[in-house]
């Protein structure tokens, strides 16, 4: 049986040549003794990513890997010649998944199990997918982290749904509202969620992702040690198509931190501004951000006032300030209720909130944290 599969004729899609299941087939032919081990080589690679197909395999990466083509149009930057390429590649890719791979493997080896058939998208189909989605991890993944200058994803994002989240519902309404004027294409404020801890300010920016309307967003997650490289993530960001909230979950910093100035350039844009599709949230649970001891106030310098007055302005940068107030004893009680039904506890109501009253008297903080733990506490009994 005749066969003969080359991939090294591709050109804006070359990338391909470097996955492992492209390796173990190219230059294969159905009269090498190789062709076993070829085969094997390139199922199990295939298997490895969770792929029983050969054509969903290489559908993927045509979507997701930043090929010069994807990068092209997802800038709006594409040309004939790079069209004209990639349909070039489209139609060498078609071609060897048109082979006749399950009859020569029953010829040759029938005891190796064949992978699916199926097509991989045309060429209209891919440059659609790229205008809306752009490539790239920002296509595929939703969550990432931005660690020491270099960004990871996040495969199964943690939030709490939309429908579990109780109380502060005006709150968390200014950044929902905030969030779909940046989905909408509006420059928007950036946000500084500030309060007591355990009120889910954190919870709030994170449940986004959940929201029905959001899919474009995506959310980075950034350490205050990693600031120094934010300048690069958002230049990084600039030409994306999605929509991206930079999230920096309890920040504040000591009297002696000099990186709340490159915090205030970054939120008010130097010589370069800060992209339209980028926006900056915040959690702390000071409202300042910056911790003051009453002998900064006692201090020896000529110009002590001034500098008090640089510290406690970074809050004022963003656009948007939330509280985030500790509840009042009904909104905890009432909280425990509805934490209770959802959990499906089976109390009396009477004991329910004698137990209720108990633990927030022992506890310092009257939170939906404090709620959740106390019914927590239920639940393990």
């Amino acid at each position: 049986m005749k066969l003969q599969v080359n991939f090294n004729g591709l050109t804006v899609y070359r990338n391909l040549l470097s996955l492992p299941a492209i390796q173990a087939l190219n230059g294969l032919n159905a009269e090498q003794e190789a062709w076993p081990a070829a085969y094997g080589n390139a199922y199990f690679a295939l298997a490895r990513e969770g792929y029983d197909s050969l054509a969903a395999y290489l559908t993927d990466h045509l979507r997701y890997d930043e090929s010069p083509f994807a990068v092209a149009v997802a800038k709006g930057e594409e040309t004939p010649a790079l069209t004209g390429a990639a349909a070039h590649d489209l139609a060498l890719l078609n071609g060897v998944l048109s082979l006749p791979w399950d009859e020569l493997r029953q010829s040759v080896t029938p005891a190796l199990p064949a992978w699916e058939e199926g097509e991989i998208p045309t060429l209209e189909e891919l440059t659609e997918f790229y205008r809306i989605n752009g490539c790239g991890q920002f296509a595929r993944y939703r969550a990432f982290v931005w660690q020491e200058g270099s960004l990871h994803s996040v495969r199964e994002p943690d939030f709490v749904p939309v429908e579990e989240m109780l109380g502060y519902e005006r709150q968390r309404e200014q950044v929902a509202a905030n969030t779909r004027a940046l989905l909408n294409g509006h420059r928007v404020n950036n946000m500084l969620l500030y309060g007591v801890s355990g009120t889910g300010k954190s919870a709030t920016v994170k449940a986004l992702l959940g929201m029905e309307g959001m899919e474009n967003l995506r959310l980075i997650e950034v350490d205050k040690a990693d600031l120094t490289g934010i300048p690069q993530l958002v230049r990084m960001l600039g030409h994306q198509p999605q929509k991206f909230i930079l999230f920096i979950d309890d920040l504040a910093f000591d009297k002696d931190d000099k990186s709340y100035s490159l915090l205030k350039t970054i939120l008010e844009g130097g010589v370069e501004p800060r992209p339209a599709n980028v926006a900056v949230y915040a959690t702390s649970n000071r409202r300042h951000l910056v911790r003051e001891t009453f002998s900064d106030r006692q201090g020896d310098e000529i110009n002590a006032r001034e500098t008090m007055q640089e510290k406690t302005s970074l809050s004022e940068r963003f656009g948007l300030r939330v509280i985030f107030n500790e509840l009042t004893k009904p909104q905890f009680l009432n909280m425990v209720r509805e934490l209770a039904k959802i959990r499906g506890i089976a109390m009396d109501e009477e004991r329910l909130m004698a137990l209720a009253v108990r633990w927030d008297v022992r506890n310092p903080n009257r939170t939906p944290r404090s709620a959740v733990q106390f019914i927590d506490s239920l639940a393990a009994m």
